[in-house]
């Protein structure tokens, strides 16, 4: 039987981390020496109270029934409770905060809420992908917002045309940002509040880099500034802050209309996070200071070593103030996967070209700080060769 995929599915591009990884374990395969700055993965070890707490709550036989969707009281209260400690915002546990199956999910899901087929959301380009991929599938078109290297990788939102602006429904932004690593000043976000309660329209805020930063910044809330949630929510992860990718915990909070519809779209799609999981992220907020400061010790030297080492050998960069990536512009002339590939088959090294995330990012790759020191060094020494 001859199986055909919905035009949906035809119109997605091929995932590009899975291209990455693809091209990865084929050069591992033939026995190369791989080192890898392509997905943002933390290297680092989950903390062990948040291992313990999980541990604890798998051997509680109330754990293993359907979890709650909205998220066990005692994780909402407990995310309320970091919020209002870190950007002096409160939310409402009940209301206004719902767990989610790591913040890529509710992302992705946060169109089949808002958007009618022929709707529009306006994404930054480049961007994470699952922005452009939940709109496709909620049959939504996404409308392109260029970061720019002059604008400070900030999206200039007054060139967009009176017929998009008819249409559109949602505003994806992500500061700290992946993946250029930019930083959204406040005036910036005080203006997005303004546009978007002009223009009606919803602002999903993705915020999964707030806590790793470095030389004293500390990024802001979406939700801190004034009027923002009456426009907008805020999405978080425990994935980058407490190395917790493969646990899959996250949440979305702000505006209580938009919280809900989220949740009424995954409580026809999945049933809630596993509730020990749950548990362990109690753990990890209450982590506190000291653990997230050692961390980005450990990122602050890694971005420091890969920054200076290209700087030396004649390569253009920025560090960047917060996130674990380091984007950087390719040699004029190339393109960012062809780049992107030489580094693979010559020096075998990985990075992320910026056209998988979208067309702006033409003319950049991305690194990814979750690599060791030591093999950041073996990186430096093998580019010294490599003529730009």
């Amino acid at each position: 039987m001859k199986i055909t995929y919905a035009k949906r599915i035809q119109q997605l591009p091929p995932y590009l981390f899975a291209q990455i990884d693809a091209a990865k374990k084929k050069a591992v395969a033939e026995g190369k020496d791989v080192i890898d700055f392509g997905v943002g993965d933390p290297d680092l070890p989950t903390p062990r109270p948040i291992i313990e707490a999980l541990y604890q709550g798998v051997l509680d036989a109330a754990n293993h029934r359907y979890p709650m969707t909205r998220g066990l009281e005692l994780l909402r209260k407990e995310i309320a409770h970091w919020y209002e400690r870190r950007f002096g915002v409160l939310l409402d546990p009940v209301t206004e905060i719902h767990s989610l199956i790591g913040s890529k999910e509710g992302i992705a899901h946060a169109p089949l809420a808002f958007l009618n087929p022929g709707d529009v959301a306006l994404v930054p380009d480049p961007c994470y992908p699952p922005y452009r991929g939940g709109t496709l599938f909620a049959g939504g078109k996404s409308y392109l917002l260029p970061l720019l290297k002059e604008n400070h990788f900030l999206p200039d939102l007054n060139p967009i045309p009176s017929s998009v602006l008819r249409k559109a429904k949602i505003l994806f932004l992500n500061y700290p940002n992946n993946p250029t690593g930019a930083a959204a000043p406040l005036e910036f976000l005080e203006e997005v509040i303004h546009f978007a309660k002009k223009r009606r329209i919803i602002v999903c805020y993705d915020n999964a880099y707030s806590e790793v930063s470095y030389d004293g910044y500390n990024a802001p809330s979406f939700l801190q500034l004034k009027g923002a949630k009456e426009v907008g929510v805020e999405f978080h992860s425990f994935s980058k802050t407490y190395n917790m990718t493969g646990w899959r915990l996250g949440w979305v909070c702000g505006h209580p209309k938009i919280v809900e519809g989220i949740g009424i779209v995954k409580s026809n799609i999945d049933s809630g996070v596993f509730q020990a999981v749950q548990l362990a992220g109690i753990a990890a907020l209450k982590l506190g200071d000291s653990f997230l400061s050692e961390t980005n010790r450990i990122y602050q030297e890694r971005r420091d070593l890969l920054c200076e080492g290209l700087l030396k050998i004649g390569w253009k960069v920025t560090p960047p103030k917060s996130t674990f990536y380091v984007w950087v512009p390719v040699p004029q002339g190339k393109k960012s996967a062809p780049f992107a590939r030489e580094l693979l088959e010559k020096h075998n090294i990985v990075v992320t070209p910026g056209i998988g995330f979208g067309p702006s990012g033409e003319g950049y790759v991305r690194f990814a700080l979750t690599v060791p020191v030591e093999r950041i060094r073996t990186a430096l020494s093998r580019l010294k060769s490599f003529q730009i």
